[in-house]
């Protein structure tokens, strides 16, 4: 369930509490959005709230807010500016606020136009920063952490979790959402995964990341009914992804790579490798699940800056001038 407003502490008049549980229920209810992505738009859109209550003087009413002047988000954006949030934050605020407003018109209870005349902030594009193919190799092998003390299957569980992240170009939610009975081990090319949105698609699965799955089932001591999750922590629960993150930081250290090298630079280096080798855009978009082209293309930037990188460094001419 959608997290709900304190009655005491929420800060506005009872119109404007109704309509937002109204609203949490129809982003998890019906747009399906994750529920970490409604916790964030409800702390958002509460603290948006928050500023009107002191702005206006009271708590806000569904009449305040459809009488919203643009100066008035203007001043919420500037009071949030001044609390030294990055304009990346500042554009998600006011992407929820924009987000319940749009409820209220849909269910008729206000148009509010003022959230609409206002230009979000705006942010400095940045590029996806995927990992060396080399680096990424060493990250999936077992080998690269055999002294660490902890079990055997651990380890060849991190890195069967991280093969699906750099074999298929999963997210690490959607890899840790398998069952055992959808496990793509040998004989088994082809797995169906549930991403943003709601989007089911299906993705091929190459046969190194089939051996690595089948690998630490064969080495995992607990039951694993086909209901239940493949990926499973030390004590036979749902595996965290918090616990995939902390390997990795560990590897990075031993392997000298960046902050960057992350479960998720997986995705990233997925899709950078591949595009490198010559695969076609709007293929590596279904197998991302990218619902826009366009953010599928910044992976054509990242490889065009690589290359850019390597003729600088190893061009004759470059390296004359």
């Amino acid at each position: 369930m959608p997290e709900q407003p304190e009655p005491l502490l929420f800060p506005a008049a009872e119109d404007v509490r109704e309509a937002y549980a109204d609203w949490l229920l129809g982003l998890s209810a019906e747009r399906r959005l994750s529920r970490h992505t409604v916790d964030a738009y409800a702390r958002d859109v509460r603290i948006f709230l928050q500023f009107l209550q002191g702005h206006l003087g009271g708590p806000a009413t569904l009449a305040d807010l459809a009488a919203l002047a643009p100066r008035d988000v203007r001043a919420f954006l500037a009071a949030r500016r001044a609390e030294g949030l990055s304009s990346r934050s500042l554009m998600r605020g006011l992407a929820a606020a924009r987000s319940f407003a749009r409820r209220l018109t849909r269910t008729d209870r206000a148009q509010i136009s003022a959230l609409a005349a206002v230009r979000s902030p705006k942010i400095p594009r940045s590029l996806p920063k995927p990992i060396a193919a080399p680096a990424a190799r060493a990250l999936l092998d077992v080998e690269t952490r055999a002294g660490e003390e902890r079990d055997d299957w651990v380890l060849a569980r991190d890195a069967a979790v991280l093969s699906l992240l750099y074999g298929c170009g999963l997210r690490i939610s959607e890899a840790l959402s398998l069952t055992r009975g959808e496990a793509p081990v040998p004989g088994v090319g082809r797995i169906e995964v549930l991403g943003k949105g709601g989007k089911r698609r299906q993705l091929p699965v190459i046969a190194a990341v089939q051996a690595a799955v089948a690998d630490y089932l064969a080495r995992c001591p607990w039951p694993l009914p086909p209901e239940g999750p493949l990926f499973v922590g030390a004590k036979g629960g749902p595996l965290s992804p918090r616990i995939v993150q902390a390997a990795v930081a560990r590897m990075r250290g031993a392997l000298g790579l960046p902050d960057s090298a992350t479960p998720h630079a997986l995705r990233h280096s997925f899709a950078t490798h591949l595009l490198s080798r010559g695969g076609d855009l709007r293929t590596i978009q279904e197998l991302l699940g990218h619902a826009s082209l366009s953010t599928t293309q910044l992976y054509t930037e990242v490889d065009g800056a690589r290359l850019m990188a390597i003729h600088a460094a190893y061009h004759p001419r470059a390296r004359a001038g």
